[in-house]
C-alpha cells in the first residue's frame, strides 16, 4: 500500500481520514486534504489527478522521479520538488519528495526516501494555530523536514574529515584511507549540487508572489533558506579542510621520499669505501702495498671499519640516517 496517510484538516485540526476516492476527497468549506504517498502507482495517483485537476506535466515529473529541486507554477497550483538525503556509511543516499500545493490540498509523493512524514504530521498537528494557515504552511513543514535531515550528514562528514586530518598529522595515510578521503570528497561535491537548487527553491517561495502562498507564511521559507545556507557554508569549510589534508599528505609524502633518498645516498657513500678497497685488492697485480705483509689483511679490514664508522657518525649527525 503506497498511501501512507491521507487526512482532512479544518481550522488547524484533523477532521477525518480521507481515502483516495471521490467520496473520501469531498471537502467542505475551509477544509483541505493532506495526502502522503510513497512511490504511488498510476491508478492511485489518477484519483488525485482527476479530483484536483493536477497538471499533466507535473504528474509526469512526479512519476518519473528524476528531478532536481525546483518550483513550478501551473495556474493556481504549485509543484515543488525537494531532494532528500541520508548518510549511509561513507555514502549519501538521495531521494525525492514531490509536493503538489493547491488552495484545498497538499499532496506529498516520496521516492527513495526512507524517512516518513509521520513525525512531521504529528508535529504540525500539535500546533493548530500555525496549521490553520493551510497548505502553504504544510509545504513549509515538509521543506523544513527535508532540510533538517541535511545537518546530521554534515555532522557525520565533519567527524570523518577531522579524523582523517588528525590521522594525516599522526601518521601516513594508508591506501584505504586515501580511497576513503576521495570518496568523502566526491560525496560532498554531489551533495553541494543539490544545496544550490534547494536554496533557490526556498528563496522563490519567500520572495515571489506565488499562488497558494500567503504573505504571512513567506517568512517561514526564509528560515528554510537560512538552514540550507548554513549547511552549504559548513560544506565549504569541509572542502577547505579536505584540500588541506591533501596538501599535508602530499608534503609529508614528499618529505618521506626525500628522507629515504638521503638515507640511500648515505648508505651508498658508506658502502663505497669497502667496495673501492675490495676492488683494488681484487686486481691481479704482483706488486701491491701490504700484499705480502703479515698484518695486511687485518690492517685493511680495520681501515674499512674505521672509515665506515666515521662516515656513519657524520651522516647520523647531519640526520641523513
Amino acid at each position: 500500500m503506497t498511501v501512507i496517510a491521507s487526512y482532512v484538516y479544518k481550522d488547524g485540526r484533523r477532521v477525518r481520514e480521507a481515502p483516495l476516492t471521490p467520496e473520501g476527497l469531498a471537502l467542505g468549506p475551509d477544509e483541505f486534504v493532506w495526502a502522503g504517498l510513497y512511490d504511488p502507482t498510476d491508478q492511485e495517483l489518477a484519483v488525485l489527478v482527476e479530483r484536483f485537476q493536477l497538471h499533466p506535466l507535473a504528474v509526469e515529473d512526479a512519476l518519473s522521479a528524476h528531478q532536481m529541486p525546483k518550483v513550478e507554477v501551473y495556474g493556481h497550483e504549485l509543484f515543488v520538488v525537494a531532494r532528500t538525503a541520508e548518510k549511509v556509511e561513507d555514502h549519501i543516499e538521495y531521494g525525492e519528495t514531490h509536493i503538489f500545493v493547491g488552495d484545498d490540498h497538499v499532496i506529498t509523493i516520496r521516492h527513495g526516501s526512507a524517512r516518513t512524514h509521520t513525525a512531521l504530521r504529528s508535529l504540525l498537528e500539535a500546533s493548530p494555530r500555525q496549521l490553520r494557515a493551510g497548505p502553504d504552511y504544510v509545504l513549509h513543514g515538509v521543506l523544513d523536514f527535508v532540510v533538517d535531515a541535511y545537518v546530521p550528514i554534515v555532522d557525520a562528514s565533519e567527524d570523518s574529515v577531522l579524523a582523517l586530518e588528525q590521522k594525516t598529522l599522526d601518521a601516513f595515510l594508508s591506501r584505504h584511507e586515501i580511497r576513503r578521503l576521495f570518496t568523502l570528497r566526491r560525496e560532498l561535491l554531489k551533495f553541494r549540487r543539490i544545496l544550490g537548487p534547494m536554496e533557490e527553491v526556498a528563496g522563490k517561495l519567500q520572495s515571489l508572489d506565488l499562488p497558494c502562498i500567503d504573505p504571512d507564511v513567506r517568512p517561514y521559507f526564509r528560515d528554510v533558506s537560512d538552514h540550507v545556507r548554513r549547511v552549504n557554508s559548513r560544506l565549504n569549510g569541509l572542502n577547505d579542510i579536505l584540500s588541506s589534508v591533501f596538501e599535508v599528505a602530499n608534503l609529508l609524502e614528499q618529505q618521506r621520499q626525500g628522507l629515504i633518498t638521503r638515507k640511500l645516498a648515505a648508505w651508498a657513500a658508506i658502502l663505497a669505501v669497502p667496495t673501492a678497497i675490495a676492488g683494488i685488492y681484487g686486481m691481479n697485480f704482483d706488486f701491491m702495498p701490504e700484499l705480502h705483509w703479515r698484518y695486511g689483511y687485518a690492517y685493511v679490514m680495520g681501515l674499512i671499519a674505521v672509515v665506515c664508522a666515521a662516515l656513519y657518525v657524520t651522516f647520523k649527525r647531519t640526520r641523513w640516517l
